[in-house]
């Protein structure tokens, strides 16, 4: 297997102060992680451009995307949200990170990698059509999914959020989109307290109870999870990486290890050959302990190369 890493330093300087949990540091902790490991050099590396502004507005109304842009405070902070800042920064950051979600899919479709995986930042998969959340601003895994659909023609697409917090963003806009189904798994009840009730064929919750081991989640992915995959038959797999169920992680209560992550990537991994071509391509999201977030990426692309 070949696999896409795309990483851009730039991506580091969106800052929403000290103390927040989604700082710069977590792209750079995996990024050495990985070289320490020898995986880096292993791994085809990409520097992403910014998107192509037409491609974010595919997905989030144009006029959204005006005011984030024009909320820009030049110095200091200003907050979108109760939990997002935007600096002078921070667009730069979420156009590169929506650049990487169209630069990834391009590389996997058109066949110069068979997978990839995003380190970039700020995540995306709380941002709803027209809204703010959760540390997000663009929805980058629907504008990959949208991308795919769009350009490259494709008619059925799973997106696997294996966050600890359910990818409401996502869900509210593929909602009514039979072509993409999106299956998420995550800690109930926990933020963002929204779209769990979502009762549509595409639309996969899988709510897991505090202190939810990684046993109980296999368990609920290979219940809810498989099947529906079969019946779908995805032309692309992507993946809301976050990595925020890791036992040590400070913001949830599920317990996860390193080795659940390899798994659940092993099992998507199957689903793709089988449907897609070996297609993959993965977005981070969450994950705020430093030390575990590292190590899960580096068991996650373990599954995704095929190691």
């Amino acid at each position: 297997m070949s696999t896409a890493f795309f990483y851009h330093q730039d991506c580091t300087l969106h800052d929403m102060g000290s103390g927040h949990p989604e700082s710069p540091a977590r792209i750079e902790a995996i990024r050495e992680r990985l070289e320490h490991a020898g995986m880096l050099s292993e791994m085809q590396q990409f520097q992403p451009s910014e998107a192509d502004r037409k491609y974010i507005t595919n997905v989030h109304p144009d006029l959204y995307v005006r005011q984030l842009e024009e909320m820009d405070p030049g110095k200091g902070r200003i907050m979108v949200d109760p939990d997002t800042a935007l600096m002078k920064d921070s667009i730069r950051a979420a156009y590169l990170a929506a650049g990487a979600a169209v630069e990834s899919t391009d590389a996997v479709m058109s066949g110069q990698v068979d997978t990839a995986f995003c380190a970039v930042r700020p995540p995306g998969h709380h941002a709803e059509r027209s809204k703010t959340m959760g540390f997000c601003f663009f929805n980058n895994i629907a504008i990959a999914a949208h991308h795919a659909m769009s350009f490259h023609d494709l008619e059925r697409i799973a997106i696997i959020d294996f966050d600890v917090h359910q990818g409401n963003g996502t869900i509210d806009i593929f909602q009514d989109d039979p072509r993409v189904l999106v299956c998420s798994s995550f800690e109930y009840p926990l933020y963002p307290y929204s779209h769990h009730n979502v009762d549509r064929p595409n639309i996969i919750n899988s709510p897991l109870e505090a202190h939810s081991k990684g046993l109980q989640f296999r368990r609920t992915v290979e219940r809810d999870w498989f099947a529906r995959l079969q019946e779908h038959r995805p032309q692309l797999i992507l993946i809301s990486a976050g990595f925020d169920a890791h036992k040590d992680d400070p913001l949830a209560h599920l317990e996860f290890e390193e080795k659940d992550y390899r798994w659940v990537t092993r099992m998507i991994m199957d689903v793709a050959r089988m449907y897609s071509n070996g297609r993959v391509v993965s977005m981070l999201e969450g994950g705020y302990n430093l030390k575990a977030l590292a190590a899960s990426v580096e068991s996650h692309l373990e599954g995704l190369t095929g190691n």
